[in-house]
C-alpha cells in the first residue's frame, strides 16, 4: 500500500507520524474510532492494526480513493471492524454521528478545514477520548512559509491559525508533537464538580 501510495501521489502519513499514532492507540485502546479522510484506507488499517478489538468509521469525498480504501480493507479482511462512508465529512456528520460516540476523533483530511471539522465532530468524541490532527507543522511551512508556494502558503496560514485557536481553546488541552508532519494531540479538560 505505501509504494502504491508513493506511485499514485497518495498522501499518508510519514512512517515516524504512523508509528507515533499507532503507539497512542496502544496506550489509550479507543474501541470506536473515527477518521476524517480516508484516502486509500492506510491509516485506518494501521490504527486496526494496533487496536485490533476497536471499530473504525472513516468519511472519504474522493470517489476513486474511497473505491480504493474499499478494495484495500477487503483484501485485508477488516471490512468487519472498518465502515468508511462516502462523502464530504461537512455534509455526512447526521450518518456518521450515529456510529459514536467515539474514543478517540482522527483528523486528517482537508488542511484548511481542519477547524470546521473539530467544530462538527469534536462534541461526538466522548469526555475520555482523545483528538488527533495530522500535518500541524505542515511540511514546516507552519513556521516558516517563505520557500512555500502561494498556494501552500496560504494552507500553511490557515493550520496556523488552527493551532493558535486549539492551544487557546478553553475547554481543551493541546500539545503538538513534532513528529512526521507534526500531530496534534487534543484533550477535554474535565468540568470542575462543584
Amino acid at each position: 500500500m505505501e509504494s502504491d501510495a508513493e506511485e499514485q501521489r497518495v498522501p499518508i502519513m510519514e512512517p515516524l507520524g504512523i508509528d507515533f499514532l499507532m503507539q497512542l492507540l496502544r496506550i489509550q485502546q479507543p474501541k470506536n474510532i473515527l477518521e476524517i479522510g480516508t484516502a486509500i484506507g492506510y491509516s485506518a488499517l494501521r490504527m486496526l492494526e494496533a487496536c485490533p478489538g476497536s471499530q473504525i468509521t472513516t468519511v472519504e469525498r474522493d470517489e476513486q480513493r474511497y473505491k480504493d480504501a474499499l478494495k484495500n480493507i477487503k483484501d485485508m479482511n477488516a471490512e468487519e471492524r472498518i465502515h468508511v462512508i462516502h462523502g464530504d465529512a461537512l455534509e455526512v456528520a447526521s450518518t456518521i454521528e450515529k456510529e459514536g460516540p467515539f474514543d478517540l476523533l482522527f483528523i486528517d483530511a482537508a488542511k484548511g478545514k481542519y477547524e470546521e471539522f473539530f467544530h462538527m465532530y469534536s462534541p461526538m468524541v466522548s469526555d475520555t477520548g482523545v483528538i488527533l490532527s495530522d500535518n500541524v507543522l505542515f511540511k514546516g511551512f507552519v513556521a516558516d512559509d517563505s520557500e512555500a508556494t502561494p498556494r501552500m502558503a496560504k494552507i500553511a496560514n490557515k493550520i496556523r491559525r488552527f493551532n493558535e485557536w486549539l492551544g487557546q481553546h478553553p475547554d481543551y488541552y493541546t500539545t503538538i508533537v513534532p513528529i512526521g508532519d507534526g500531530v496534534a494531540i487534543t484533550k477535554k479538560k474535565e468540568t470542575q464538580k462543584q
